[in-house]
């Protein structure tokens, strides 16, 4: 029996012209009447931490993006182990045209925002507009060179350089919404807690805040409160993580 997941919290509406992640969403390459087809399927779905989007194998009428907040992809095994084996970030497309039900669970790891499209006209849209099938295309491609670069990450990094890795992508992305450049420091709110870090990373609790602490330490990061951080210097971060900088977006 499957297990429902959480009703959302509120409705909301964001005015597409005003979306924070307008250039980077499936829409993102819509003209105006494009946007116009899009407006009478979309719909706003709101979230609070810890809520269930969906259950693996529930059936999915809707696909759709974060627009703000942090979501979890979660595979559970047979004997009851789970594994966290993705994030979702603002922009980050959930569902999949072609398939009915989840194959992850998906929750909300903070407040969460979701642009939402009920599923069969937006299939439609796929085939009538081709923009929002190529900006999909495109999406799912960089998806799988994400994924490709995490399997790295897992495989072969050391402890400190996972976390360095963890903090320059959701740096990254947090710039590319904000259209920030890699000059002088970055600024960024860490939505994980240092449990879920070190689910997400394979490590245990005690090594991920002996490694935050070390980077706090050699000045690569400076921590205020619990979860607000900043990089000095961006490119000394991507040095601890073992990644380049081209200096352009950090996209």
């Amino acid at each position: 029996m499957s297990k429902t997941a959480a009703t959302p919290v509120k409705l909301t509406h964001i005015q597409c012209g005003d979306c924070p992640i307008r250039h980077r969403a499936v829409c993102a390459r819509c003209d105006d009447d494009e946007l116009a087809s899009l407006e009478e399927t979309k719909y706003y779905r709101s979230f609070e931490a810890g809520q269930t989007i969906v259950w693996s194998g529930d059936r999915m009428d809707f696909v759709g993006s974060v627009v703000t907040g942090i979501a979890t992809l979660t595979q559970t095994m047979e004997d009851g182990r789970r594994q966290m084996v993705g994030l979702l970030l603002p922009s980050d497309f959930v569902g999949r045209p072609g398939r009915d039900t989840a194959a992850y669970d998906v929750v909300a790891t903070t407040d969460l925002v979701m642009c939402c499209f009920r599923k069969k006209p937006f299939e439609e849209m796929m085939v009538s507009t081709p923009h929002v099938g190529q900006r999909l295309l495109e999406m799912t491609l960089d998806e799988l060179d994400a994924a490709r670069e995490w399997m790295l990450l897992l495989g072969r990094k050391t402890a400190r350089e996972k976390i360095a890795s963890l903090i320059a992508i959701i740096a990254r992305r947090d710039a590319s919404l904000k259209m920030a450049d890699s000059g002088g420091s970055v600024v960024v709110d860490l939505p994980l807690t240092r449990e879920a870090m070190s689910e997400y990373l394979g490590l245990t609790l005690e090594t991920v805040s002996r490694q935050i602490s070390a980077l706090r330490k050699d000045g690569i990061i400076v921590i205020e409160g619990k979860r607000h951080i900043t990089i000095p210097d961006f490119e000394r971060l991507l040095e601890e993580a073992g990644d380049d900088s081209d200096g352009g977006f950090l996209v």
